[in-house]
Formats: structure tokens, C-alpha cells, sequence
């Protein structure tokens, strides 16, 4: 893939249905810029390709998973108790999306 364009960038703007100005599309374009250099600078690390993936950042990491006990749950109707406004077992949220 090569540089991201202005074009691309209000392309994905508009299929994720935010707008962007100019102003803030250039300054997508600054940090796609910045981002490009630093990898860049990784993929002139000599053999980075032969370095295994870390799972985690500390090399000593463990983790001890616990049991799965059922625990006593808060009736739905506690619950929605404090909602405005509800549909049946469900909380009832004003639209935010046309």
C-alpha cells in the first residue's frame, strides 16, 4: 500500500460518517506521515523478521485463571428499577444515529 492521499482519508471519514475538514484531514495525513517513518525506521532493524511476537511485555508473565463458580445475580427487574426508561427487560436509549 502506498502513502495515504486526502482523498483516502475523507473516504474512510465519510464510510465511518465523520466529517472531516481540511485542518483535521491534514493533520490525519501528518500523523499517518509520522507513523509511516517510525516503521520505516523499525523495517531497517537487521533481521527483525526473525524476532518472535511477545504475547506480553514482561518476560516472567503468568497468569492463574480462577474457578468459574456461579454467583447469586440482581434480579432485572432491581435493576432496571433505576431506568428511565425501559422495553420490557431492556434499557430504552434516545437514538444518536440517523
Amino acid at each position: 500500500m502506498g502513502k495515504f492521499t486526502k482523498e483516502m482519508v475523507d473516504d474512510y471519514a465519510d464510510k465511518l460518517l465523520i466529517g472531516l475538514t481540511d485542518e483535521e484531514n491534514q493533520m490525519v495525513l501528518d500523523e499517518f506521515e509520522i507513523i509511516d517513518k517510525n516503521i520505516d525506521i523499525i523495517n531497517e532493524i537487521p533481521d527483525i523478521e526473525k524476532v518472535i511476537p511477545m504475547t506480553h511485555t514482561l518476560d516472567n508473565f503468568e497468569y492463574v485463571l480462577r474457578e468459574d463458580e456461579p454467583e447469586e445475580s440482581i434480579n432485572v427487574e432491581d435493576l432496571l428499577a433505576n431506568c428511565d426508561r425501559t422495553a420490557g427487560d431492556e434499557v430504552e436509549v434516545p437514538r444518536v444515529v440517523g
